[in-house]
């Protein structure tokens, strides 16, 4: 397969890969929601069994008033009852209808909330599906991003470069690839530094341009990059079987270039 077939390949797989994470993502908050689906049907079932009670209760209450009618009408006409066992009478039905009022309140309070809890749990549930909405979306733009930093580019001889990191981070995704071999360096001016089978020397930077000049030696000769932009993949061939080696340089300061060799497989 040839050298473009496996960047291609390599692309291909990492495009899968994030394809692949945001299915998972997306199967993961789809569980949570039919979690939280299955709680709210559970908590309106407790709301509706309050409810179920709340009336029974009313019910008993209404009652218990029917009832301390009937028994002060009875007491009234009841020929012989005094009048303290009438009063005995009339409190011990008016505790009864006090306990009734208590334990009505108490289930309304239940109900209220339980049904708040509903409430809260279904605003939870909107708010996590807007948080996945933005995981995903987010992820989508990663990949964007991710795919933008594996483009080539024309390096200064004319020849179609591999893929082109800009700063360490994109290396580290060149090197995880496998396509070639890639060597980080950083260069001081006028200091000669072995990198790979070569040999580089720093001549002149310009920070503000972004701009550097370096000397390469290879096969004992010496080519000079000069007046190069960061970023821009400077090309040379060398060794017995002429191979193509590339150079790109991130960063540019007042006495220092840093950046990357890249050189075939073999």
């Amino acid at each position: 397969m040839s050298e473009e077939g496996q960047v291609q390949s390599g692309s291909d797989l990492i495009l899968k890969i994030a394809l692949g994470v945001v299915g998972v993502v997306t199967i993961i908050l789809l569980f949570v929601v039919v979690n939280l689906r299955g709680r709210v049907a559970e908590l309106e079932g407790t709301a509706k069994n309050a409810a179920a009670a709340q009336k029974q209760l009313e019910e008993r209450l209404h009652a218990t008033n029917a009832d301390l009618r009937n028994t002060a009408q009875a007491l009234g006409s009841k020929v012989g009852m005094t009048e303290e066992q009438l009063a005995a009478r009339t409190a011990e039905l008016r505790r009864q209808q006090e306990a009734s009022a208590r334990a009505l309140s108490a289930e309304q309070k239940k109900t209220e909330a339980a049904l708040s809890g509903v409430s809260s749990e279904v605003s939870g549930v909107k708010s996590e599906l807007g948080g996945a909405k933005s995981d995903i979306a987010s992820t989508k733009t990663d990949l964007e991003a991710t795919k933008s930093k594996l483009e080539k580019t024309i390096g200064d001889l004319g020849v179609q470069s591999g893929l082109v990191a800009r700063n360490h981070d994109e290396l580290e995704i060149l090197k995880h690839k496998g396509d070639r071999n890639y060597y980080e360096f950083t260069l001081k001016k006028k200091s000669r530094q072995p990198v790979s089978t070569i040999a580089l020397e720093l001549k002149k930077t310009d920070p503000k341009k972004s701009k550097f000049t370096l000397n390469v030696m290879a096969d004992d000769k010496t080519i000079e990059k000069k007046d190069r932009t960061a970023s821009e993949p400077l090309q040379f061939y060398t060794g017995r079987d002429h191979s193509l080696y590339e150079l790109v340089i991130f960063t540019v300061t007042k006495d220092t270039v840093s950046g990357y060799l890249s050189t075939p497989k073999q």
